[in-house]
């Protein structure tokens, strides 16, 4: 049966508090030995005490759980044990009845040394670099003036100064929404992913800046974690990692949309010089007036060009011209008609004088006569003596007139 297995209490039958807490530490005490990792802070041992207390957080979330140890344990420990190391321990977890606390009894301490920690960082930069966190192609543009930078630093840090006053002399009129945070140790983690979060929900946030002065591999221990790399790469606005000096590179340079080597070459990244702009607009203006002047001066020699063509120069000319070109080609045509109709004059009168000479009247003139025989359907030419007979009528049509006659001899 199950150590809290009993018959159901009620307001008239509850249990004491001492059989609640016996019952938990029964269930609580069948459970193994674990091992566990964390960060330690809040390290507390006393002179001449037996057991030591310690604070155990997990690096990447708000959670802590209390441990106990020898006190011994926590003495020979080589190296001494601070605030903030990164350690794996053995227990077993233990309910204390008097007080209703749980803890973990601690009987091995291991610190996790920095091989171990620049091995895991490998592992995690292989896996991150194998999903594509660090391609170039995911990675979104600086906007080139924004409207807001979220700076993310340590209170009253050289890092925070240094963005500020770069950015501030580049461009004066920028705005900061600044958060501080812790940037070491087993709280960083969360209070950094609290503050992104906070500034990507911010409409008016249009970049966000990371930055943290130099330090060792331990200090910059937060910005390899693997959940403040992948809240990074989930964010909506672009982020400039700025972290150390140039040889320091954690995976948040890699993840992050622009690396800048120091916080102040990030406060010179973010925001453009306005000096600098100031002459590139200078310039703008001076090749557009350029631009603009030498079309004006193209566009007048052209117009000077077309004033001196003779068309436009004197417009009389060509007309006067193309005048005397339309009289000389009326006389042309006035020419050619006329050799035309005097040439066709000669030939009707060539055709006229033939015909007169091939014609009837002029073969009449040399004496030659048309005999027509008469009859009541009309008259025919004779041709041949067999047509006529004693008593024909006929009619003979000389060169001046007609005569009528009748046959009275048909020999």
């Amino acid at each position: 049966m199950s150590p809290l297995s009993s018959p159901p209490t009620t307001a008239e039958s509850p249990w004491p508090v001492r059989t609640v807490a016996r019952k938990i530490a029964d269930w609580i005490n069948r459970l193994g030995t674990v091992w566990v990792e964390g960060q330690l802070t809040q390290i507390s041992a006393r002179q001449g005490a037996s057991t030591a207390f310690l604070t155990l957080r997990d690096p990447s979330a708000d959670v802590s759980l209390t441990l106990t140890c020898p006190a011994k344990l926590l003495r020979d420990n080589d190296p001494q044990l601070t605030d903030g190391t990164r350690v794996v321990v053995h227990g077993k977890p233990s309910f204390y009845v008097g007080r209703g606390t749980l803890s973990l009894r601690v009987d091995e301490i291991r610190t996790v040394g920095i091989g171990e920690l620049l091995a895991r960082i490998e592992r995690l930069r292989k896996l991150l670099r194998a999903e594509g966190l660090f391609e170039p192609e995911r990675k979104r543009p600086l906007p080139f003036l924004p409207e807001r930078i979220g700076l993310i630093t340590g209170r009253d840090s050289a890092a925070e100064h240094d963005v500020l006053t770069n950015a501030r002399l580049r461009w004066p009129a920028v705005r900061f929404e600044v958060r501080n945070v812790v940037v070491q140790g087993s709280t960083a983690v969360p209070q950094l992913l609290e503050a992104l979060e906070e500034l990507d929900r911010d409409p008016n946030v249009d970049v966000i800046v990371i930055a943290r002065g130099g330090g060792s591999v331990e200090d910059l221990l937060p910005f390899s974690d693997e959940t403040l790399c992948r809240a990074v790469a989930a964010c909506r606005t672009p982020v400039v990692s700025a972290i150390g000096h140039e040889p320091d590179s954690p995976l948040l340079d890699h993840v992050a949309d622009v690396r800048s080597s120091t916080p102040t070459a990030a406060g010179k990244r973010v925001v453009p010089d306005v000096v600098e702009q100031s002459q590139y607009v200078d310039q703008l203006r001076q090749r557009a007036r350029r631009a603009l002047r030498g079309w004006v001066d193209r566009e007048q020699g052209l117009l000077d060009s077309l004033r001196t063509r003779p068309a436009l120069a004197d417009p009389h000319t060509p007309l006067r011209r193309r005048s005397e070109e339309v009289g000389m080609l009326g006389q042309r045509c006035r020419r050619a008609v006329l050799a035309v109709l005097t040439e066709q004059r000669h030939e009707l009168a060539t055709m006229r004088s033939r015909l007169t000479a091939l014609g009837p009247a002029a073969t009449l003139s040399r004496g030659y006569a048309i005999v027509q025989r008469v009859e009541d359907s009309g008259s025919s030419v004779l041709r041949s003596t067999e047509q006529v007979s004693r008593g024909t009528r006929l009619r003979i049509r000389l060169t001046d007139g007609t005569v009528h006659a009748v046959v009275t001899d048909d020999e």
